[in-house]
């Protein structure tokens, strides 16, 4: 390890002590509550996943409750979260893990054959799980470990992927290893943010090879989304789950399109088959085909 990388260890260990947050997956010995967490914070803020981990516990309080229950109610309780598809493979990551007696795989290449698990993921599981002494690399740790190594020359930047991962494994200490993957997530969550970094209160202030000179980057045009008449498919997505969350029988599909979008008119019909063979694809919706489209019926699946 070089000195720099050195350098960088106890202050961030110090600061954890202190400022580390208190979250209810931390320090947890359940491999179930453990992987739940895990799946629930992919693309999703914490502060979100706070509110909605306890409520999904009670309803499925356990690994085999959740293999057992039927995808329409994994579904519903997912409700809030986004991203309904990562519900789908929850579930069936659930079955998977339940019919092999809750063996959870301990090298990262099995794990990546589970549904819903990617590379983050796996070692986040490998982490928490088990205990192993590998890296973790989510989209704070990269910004920060990019700031701190590198010199940014605006907030936007960042290093690839790729480099940070190679990074986060050269400067992987030798004990205490969850912590210190914690550490670094919390940093760049909670003070080396994306577009204001807080560097007058960051342990790493000192060493920081961006902290002088680094602009704030402008605020781009996001992206354009497919969608229709400006609004994205994924918020009509999530309209569709939504309503087939409140209506236990389904729509018609012709109502359901004007349940999610009042002006639906005919022209529209192409764009919502699109829209369900996604959700169909997905394992979210299941449509019961008539001769024609109008005749058709949507239900969650």
């Amino acid at each position: 390890m070089r000195s720099r990388d050195r350098s960088i260890i106890s202050p961030v260990r110090q600061w954890y002590r202190r400022h580390g947050r208190s979250l209810p997956w931390r320090g947890e010995s359940d491999p179930y509550r453990i992987i739940l967490s895990e799946i629930m914070l992919q693309q999703t803020q914490v502060s979100r996943v706070l509110d909605i981990y306890p409520r999904f516990l009670r309803r499925f309080p356990s690994m085999r409750s959740l293999a057992l229950a039927r995808q329409r109610e994994v579904v519903l309780a997912w409700r809030g979260m986004g991203y309904n598809n990562r519900a789908v493979r929850l579930h069936a990551l659930a079955s998977v893990l339940v019919e092999r007696g809750m063996k959870i795989p301990s090298d990262a290449a099995s794990l990546l054959e589970l549904p819903g698990i990617g590379r983050y993921t796996a070692h986040a599981i490998l982490s928490s799980v088990h205990g192993l002494p590998v890296p973790v690399v989510d989209v704070n740790i990269r910004r920060l470990l990019s700031r701190v190594l590198w010199r940014m020359s605006s907030t936007a930047d960042m290093k690839s992927e790729a480099e940070i991962w190679r990074t986060a494994e050269r400067i992987l200490p030798r004990r205490g290893v969850y912590d210190w993957n914690q550490a670094l997530m919390d940093i760049g969550a909670t003070i080396c943010t994306g577009r204001l970094p807080s560097c007058s209160r960051c342990p790493l202030g000192g060493i920081c090879a961006s902290r002088e000179g680094m602009t704030q980057a402008a605020r781009g045009t996001r992206k354009s989304e497919p969608g229709l008449h400006g609004v994205p498919n994924r918020i009509y997505r999530g309209r569709i789950v939504e309503a087939l969350r409140r209506k236990k029988g389904g729509f018609r599909t012709e109502v359901l399109g004007r349940e999610i979008r009042p002006e639906f008119s005919r022209h529209d019909v192409p764009w919502l088959e699109s829209l369900l063979a996604g959700l169909e694809r997905d394992g979210l919706v299941r449509v019961r085909r008539g001769r024609t489209l109008p005749g058709s019926r949507v239900v969650l699946a």
